[in-house]
């Protein structure tokens, strides 16, 4: 468990980091849909990379991990209901709903319950 769990990390951090890095004009466009401020969009980005960096320290300080994935399963679940609000198709939701499942199986894997 504890290699999924690191891998998982791993995973979500990157992944992240990417979408809100490399493919920030997809995030404009999706935040003008939503209906979301610009400031909103760039608080978002800022939270997202500074978790993702987080949960790339919490492979070498495993006391930060616990916080850094409830916070991105919290942005994640966030994501979800903006994908409900817009009633996009399930495709949509699908990248989001993987990374929450992914970010509650760290915490939980780091707080002992797996």
């Amino acid at each position: 468990m504890e290699n999924i769990s690191l891998a998982f990390q791993l995973i979500v951090a990157v992944s992240v980091l990417i979408v809100w890095i490399f493919r920030f004009d997809n995030i404009v466009i999706e935040f003008k849909h939503y209906g979301y401020s610009d400031l909103l969009r760039n608080f978002v980005g800022a939270s997202k990379i500074s978790t993702s960096a987080f949960l790339i320290l919490g492979l070498w300080y495993n006391e930060i991990t616990l916080y850094a994935s409830l916070s991105m399963a919290f942005f994640m679940l966030c994501a979800q209901l903006s994908h409900i609000k817009v009633k996009n198709p399930f495709i949509k939701f699908v990248p989001s709903l993987i990374f929450l499942c992914m970010s509650l199986f760290i915490a939980s894997h780091n707080c002992g319950l797996i």
